[in-house]
């Protein structure tokens, strides 16, 4: 069954985090540790006279400021595609 629950430890840079999921999740989850733990090895070999928690806070704020504007995209697509119904109901009604 697809729903049943996996526990698993994802590393964040230097801690381990138990986790229970779901099976079908397990894959998204551990990229996504990759990836918080590139962009802080990034932050770590740029700036030397930084602490673990500022490269974290970094990569944090860096993923969140990506993930704002991948929601403004998307709230811009959906706009746009409510104009086009609306100019296509507005075309009909002026016919």
């Amino acid at each position: 069954m697809m729903d049943e629950q996996l526990s698993i430890k994802v590393q964040i840079v230097e801690r381990f985090y138990p986790l229970k999921i779901k099976r079908q999740d397990e894959e998204k989850i551990r990229k996504a540790a990759r990836l918080i733990n590139d962009k802080v090895l990034q932050y770590k070999q740029r700036y030397t006279d930084k602490d673990t928690q500022d490269f974290i806070a970094m990569a944090a704020l860096q993923f969140v400021i990506n993930l704002m504007d991948c929601e403004q995209q998307q709230n811009v697509v959906s706009l746009e595609e409510e104009l086009g119904v609306l100019s296509s109901e507005l075309d009909n009604l002026l016919k």
